[in-house]
């Protein structure tokens, strides 16, 4: 679980999202221009006629090595853009923060496992469109107030202390939202803190809202997106044929609709 607790890291918020925000819209508009080029082909794109996957298996529910399998959303994603491809499939499950050095050695064909897309590492890696959005999203009762921030003032919010949530409240109020801050060791926590009637709305991170809300069926909330953190497949940049494989595949997968289910089924 150490990678999983080293994803949790706090980062400088403004500039890292936007970065992050920004990398995706340009990663976006470069698979829709080389989307147009010509097809890609399968045999050159894996010479060894399968699809092998890096992924951290620490980090549910996006991927869990029970011990026995590999179980998570950006499993049954890999495996369905596999079948779309018509290869088969292998899994790699390796540690966090050797994942890169995996791809770029070549040692694995793509990374599937809920990265963030990197500006940074652009000269080497070239990521598909976005599959998921874990940004910060602003909860409130579904018969309350609106979920918007205009409509949070002297409002109590509860969040996950010491977090990205906790920062960009405190943007709020040097802006001169007049709030009431709510802390709370989990963003678990916040969200009882909301469903309780203690806190007016409760800031957390997209899958933590998710999960949290599947498993009480009972409680409806409104969300509002209030931060971008777009997850992407990563690929060599060499590797242009097999990019336009995955990043199609995937286009395939949003277009029917698979891939809402994919992401309805584990979060």
């Amino acid at each position: 679980m150490a990678a999983a607790a080293a994803r949790g890291l706090k980062r400088p918020i403004a500039l890292g999202l936007s970065m992050l925000v920004l990398g995706a819209i340009a990663a976006a508009a470069f698979a829709a221009l080389i989307r147009h080029a010509a097809p890609p082909n399968v045999s050159s794109a894996f010479p060894a006629g399968e699809i092998v996957v890096g992924v951290d298996g620490s980090f549910p529910p996006f991927a869990l090595d029970d011990g026995a399998t590999l179980q998570g959303l950006d499993i049954d994603l890999a495996k369905s853009i596999a079948r779309d491809i018509g290869l088969p499939i292998r899994f790699r499950n390796i540690g966090f923060y050797a994942l890169h050095d995996a791809l770029i050695s070549g040692q694995v064909d793509v990374l599937i496992s809920a990265l963030r897309v990197d500006p940074a590492r652009m000269d080497d890696l070239r990521y598909t469109a976005s599959y998921f959005d874990n940004g910060l999203l602003l909860v409130t009762d579904a018969d309350d107030m609106a979920a918007q921030p205009d409509a949070l003032d002297k409002a109590r919010i509860a969040y996950e202390y010491a977090s990205s949530a906790e920062s960009h409240i405190r943007a709020w109020e040097e802006d001169g939202r007049n709030l009431s801050r709510r802390p709370y060791e989990l963003p678990q926590y916040a969200l009882d803190a909301l469903r309780l009637g203690q806190a007016e709305a409760a800031i957390v991170d997209a899958t933590t809202f998710r999960l949290y809300q599947s498993a009480r069926n009972g409680w409806s909330a409104k969300s509002e997106f209030i931060t971008h953190d777009p997850y992407a497949i990563a690929l060599r940049i060499d590797r242009v044929d097999a990019w336009k494989l995955v990043d199609s595949a995937l286009a395939a997968l949003k277009e029917s609709g698979e891939l809402g289910r994919i992401v309805d089924g584990r979060l």
